[in-house]
């Protein structure tokens, strides 16, 4: 027996540590090396331990186990000759490598893996899940929709707005904050609409949210309490949003979009107490709710109707004036909803919620009990950026890279999609892309696509009615290569099911 093997533990004859659960006590006394091997590497096969994670120095395991060094230092030798684990310097050692899966996503693979065990993730109904496990398969070029320019992310105004905020705060200042949000961003939003979207509010007013999403979760039980019981959607519409509000227990009524917008007439036909909009830049077709459907829509609101207002992308525009929002011209029927998911990074998870006051303290009451409020360092830092200006900057910073890559996508498309017809270019991070009178279901397009490594959105996912194939592609997320690329390679998808 090994030096190593013969480390024991002093004092109790058990010892554990927090990583992995270990308990020494579980292992053999003639076997700890063989059973420490196996848990390490069984946590590396079953995903407990990804690629990427750090294992513990040796002489902290060893430590917390009571064991010699030498034994952690023998099994992570074993695992590093396996091509498993890799010493990297001052980053320790970490896990390099894990066994395959079992079965990938048949559209995942690579065209010349062969058959896969899995069904093709466009087969099943559309559903919210289902755009999450979308968002999860890999692929070379991702033109899906809403997506901005991560690499853009202004990662120094951001830590220097972070800085001076951490160096101005008192100890009391990291307890709890307000449900409703801090008033120092409820200010700085309330000047960024006020600036930006022609909305005047008081800071009051305001109820920071972790995006639009949860907007539309608070919105749901608070809408049932006031006697709402079915929500007119745009149809197309975000899929998405259609199913925050069902899984909210609210009725959603499809409601036709047109190229002026939503059909008001429809909409007040269909017996819908409330109405969820993209009226700036509508999701997927990227119309822009006209003049008189405005009118019709607000005096519907003004007769006891309720609209939420989805602002979706109305920051990003290129070939049209600007569109005021809805809640600049009503608001007291209208739930504006807004956040810097897309101006930003999705992961800041930070949005607003103006409502009209009658319904402000419920959504507070919900809000507080959904979370107790948003995390307050990230509404200071994100206060001080709009409040400096650096907002406005990043704006028209990622307003110049969109358009250039918008401009590529839509040469690209009319080199490489013959027959299609293009929606929604003038603004937004997507275009919406047709093909009238085809005869092939855009399920099956996109899942070619996937195949050949580029992921978009079928059109019908964002449908109730029927309606032709199509797609909604985004350009925002990656280099104009990669747009081009990703064309090229739909336009070659689009020959096989054509």
């Amino acid at each position: 027996m090994s030096s190593a093997e013969e480390g024991r533990s002093k004092g109790s004859k058990t010892a554990g540590s927090d990583f992995l659960l270990l308990d020494i006590g579980q292992a053999p006394p003639r076997g700890r090396t063989e059973w420490l091997t196996s848990r390490i590497r069984t946590a590396i096969a079953d995903g407990t331990l990804p690629v990427g994670s750090r294992l513990p120095a040796g002489r902290v395991l060893a430590a917390e186990l009571r064991v010699s060094r030498g034994l952690v230092t023998e099994v992570y030798q074993r695992l590093a000759d396996a091509g498993q684990v890799a010493g990297r310097g001052r980053a320790g050692t970490v896990v390099v490598a894990a066994p395959a899966p079992a079965s990938v996503p048949a559209s995942s693979r690579a065209p010349d893996e062969g058959p896969a065990a899995s069904a093709d993730p466009f087969a099943p109904r559309p559903g919210t899940a289902l755009v999450d496990a979308l968002r999860t398969v890999p692929c070379r070029i991702d033109l899906s929709p809403g997506v901005p320019d991560l690499t853009a992310f202004p990662r120094t105004a951001w830590l220097q707005a972070e800085r001076r905020v951490l160096a101005g705060l008192t100890p009391a200042d990291f307890g709890y904050g307000a449900p409703q949000g801090t008033p120092a961003l409820r200010q700085a939003v309330a000047g960024w609409l006020a600036r930006n979207r022609g909305i005047r509010a008081d800071p009051g007013e305001v109820v920071v949210v972790s995006g639009v999403a949860q907007a539309l979760a608070l919105l749901a039980p608070v809408l049932r309490g006031s006697g709402v019981r079915r929500v007119a959607v745009e149809d197309p519409g975000s899929l998405g949003a259609r199913g925050q509000l069902e899984f909210g227990r609210l009725e959603t009524v499809p409601v036709p979009v047109d190229a002026a917008g939503i059909d008001v007439g429809a909409l007040v036909g269909s017996g819908a107490g409330a109405a969820l909009l993209t009226p700036a830049h509508q999701f997927p077709t990227g119309v822009v709710l006209d003049g008189e459907r405005r009118r019709e829509l607000l005096a519907w609101a003004a007769g006891g109707g309720v609209v939420i207002e989805d602002d979706y992308d109305a920051e990003h525009r290129y070939d049209r004036a600007p569109v005021p929002a809805l809640r600049a011209l009503l608001p007291e029927a209208v739930c504006y909803a807004g956040s810097v998911s897309k101006l930003l990074a999705p992961a800041l998870r930070l949005g607003w919620l103006l409502v009209p006051p009658r319904l402000l303290d419920a959504v507070v009451a919900h809000k507080r009990y959904a979370d107790l409020g948003s995390p307050v360092l990230t509404q200071l830092v994100l206060a001080r950026l709009m409040d400096s200006g650096e907002l406005e900057r990043h704006l028209r910073f990622v307003r110049r890279r969109h358009r250039r890559r918008r401009d590529a996508m839509l040469r690209a498309i009319g080199a490489a999609l013959p027959g299609s017809r293009v929606h929604g270019a003038a603004a937004g991070l997507h275009l919406m892309v047709t093909f009238d009178g085809a005869g092939f279901e855009d399920t099956a397009l996109a899942s070619a696509a996937l195949a050949l490594g580029v992921k978009a959105h079928p059109l019908s996912w964002h449908r109730v009615a029927p309606g032709a194939p199509g797609l909604v592609l985004g350009y925002a997320a990656g280099p104009v290569g990669d747009v081009e690329e990703g064309i090229a390679l739909l336009g070659e998808a689009l020959r096989q099911v054509a």
